[in-house]
């Protein structure tokens, strides 16, 4: 199998020269995973999509990628090498998937066309990898049938079964819940015991912790340090990785906020409220008797794992989905717009072949939006005007995440329902776009439902939180 990977001064750069990977040389083996950490817009993906040789066609490489002592092929070559010797798990799991196939014949495709398995073989091998991962009950669905989470699985679930020796793997665990992070992240770290390769890109310095290995931190375009992974999460040289480990939710000053188990109704005016609500796909009960309501300058969490419900019932109480019971009364004398939403999702929300320019330039004639209100957001958010014209595809998930909250704050919104608002962004990143929004609760008496995973998430920004289990929505806490 091998599978040994060497980079070779490695450098990709702009369309104006700008370098965006700047000189990189790393070097891969089977059995020991090569984890690249840092912020949003470092220049991780691009390694990955060099060594894939699927650059955008904007970028230009220079340096070598050598697979087992021979240097890759360009072009079509190495394309032939997809899913034989060099497998993705690309940072997008709707951009990764057939949206005309279902789930169980996504993965059986691979098993029959990528190893040659008779058909019956190859069904009953994808039926074994969706139970490992949790998701066989997907098995007829499609695509855009799943949660973030769900589809994200799925994903995984594809890569494992190709029988490539290397193994890269963008953000493995982005959209996951706490135990199928650590689950996916395991799976990954028993590949590399397997006698594989894997590379990994990754925000989460908890899944740095747990896939091991050499951990090499990025910052704009370089390596800033690098060293095995156990030593240098606990003592890094550079103050760039002391920030990042400082960031994480765990690690935010507890005076942020001190959420106490509530009654599911705010203390002020409620913006949005759902009573009873009860939502069916076929003979599934999703949510059952759900009451919530979420105040103006109040921040709502809801807990659960991938696949509960939490963006269902977000989509309820927006009106973008019709509930099975129940109603939803949301304030009245108020434009449709100024209910927004953030997606999970974010090359879902905006239009493939569209530059950032164009879509808030559209959006600004639309409402009469001043461009210098994009310019003040932009700065909030960090994100700089070289992202403006490039594509959805051209920018990483973090910088889309960033700037559909820029979309959606433009707008003004008295309700944001914000799924998994900042699952795809850096520890330093998530820190400055979680106090962005809790600042922006109370200076525009906002209402926030937040959908997230994660519970230390919830506990820092949140006035009451909850979390849904068999459908229906308790206090957190009192779950059981």
């Amino acid at each position: 199998m091998s599978g040994h990977v060497r980079l070779r001064d490695l450098t990709v750069q702009a369309a104006d020269g700008t370098p965006l990977v700047a000189g990189l040389s790393l070097a891969a083996g089977p059995g020991t995973p090569l984890v690249l950490l840092g912020e949003t817009g470092s220049g991780k993906s691009l390694v990955l999509q060099a060594i894939m040789g699927a650059l955008p066609p904007h970028l230009r490489r220079t340096g070598e990628v050598v697979l087992d002592g021979q240097p890759l092929p360009e072009g079509r070559a190495r394309r032939g090498l997809w899913g034989r010797r060099i497998a993705l798990l690309p940072q997008e799991p709707w951009l990764a998937l057939d949206p005309t196939m279902r789930a169980l014949a996504q993965v059986a495709e691979v098993y029959r066309l990528v190893r040659g398995m008779p058909a019956p073989r190859s069904r009953a091998e994808a039926e074994q990898r969706l139970r490992d991962l949790g998701i066989e009950e997907a098995a007829r669905l499609y695509p855009f049938q799943l949660s973030g989470g769900m589809a994200q699985r799925l994903a995984l679930a594809v890569l494992r079964a190709t029988d490539a020796p290397l193994l890269l793997a963008d953000e493995p665990t982005k959209g996951l819940d706490a135990a199928r992070r650590d689950e996916a992240a395991l799976r990954l770290r028993d590949e590399a015991g397997r006698g594989r390769t894997v590379i990994a890109v990754t925000h989460d310095i908890g899944v740095a912790r747990i896939l091991g290995g050499h951990l090499a931190v990025m910052l704009e375009g370089r390596i800033l340090e690098q060293g095995p992974s156990e030593r240098l999460l606990r003592d890094p040289a550079q103050d760039y990785t002391r920030r990042l480990i400082a960031a994480e939710p765990s690690q935010w000053p507890t005076q942020w906020r001190a959420p106490s188990i509530a009654p599911p109704r705010p203390a002020g005016e409620a913006v949005v409220e759902g009573r009873r609500l009860g939502k069916r796909f076929q003979d599934r009960a999703v949510l059952r008797e759900v009451d919530i309501a979420v105040g103006r300058g109040e921040v709502v969490a809801v807990l659960g794992p991938s696949g509960c419900g939490k963006t269902t019932l977000g989509d309820l109480l927006l009106g973008l989905l019709p509930p099975s019971q129940g109603e939803v009364r949301r304030a009245a004398g108020l434009a449709p717009w100024r209910f927004q939403k953030l997606y999970q999702d974010p090359p879902s929300a905006f239009a493939p072949h569209q530059s950032m320019r164009d879509a808030l330039r559209h959006l600004g004639r639309r409402h009469g939006l001043a461009p210098t209100l994009f310019e003040g957001l932009r700065d909030r958010l960090r994100l700089p005007p070289a992202l403006l014209d490039r594509r959805p595809a051209e920018l990483s998930g973090g910088e889309l995440q960033r700037f559909a909250l820029l979309r959606a704050l433009a707008l003004d919104p008295v309700f944001l329902f914000a799924d998994e608002p900042t699952s795809r962004l850096d520890p330093i990143t998530q820190q400055e776009v979680a106090l962005l929004l809790r600042g922006l609760v109370s200076e525009r008496n906002l209402g926030l439902l937040l959908v997230t995973h994660d519970a230390m998430l919830a506990q820092r920004m949140a006035d009451r939180v909850f979390t849904i289990e068999a459908a229906r929505l308790l206090p957190a806490g009192r779950a059981g």
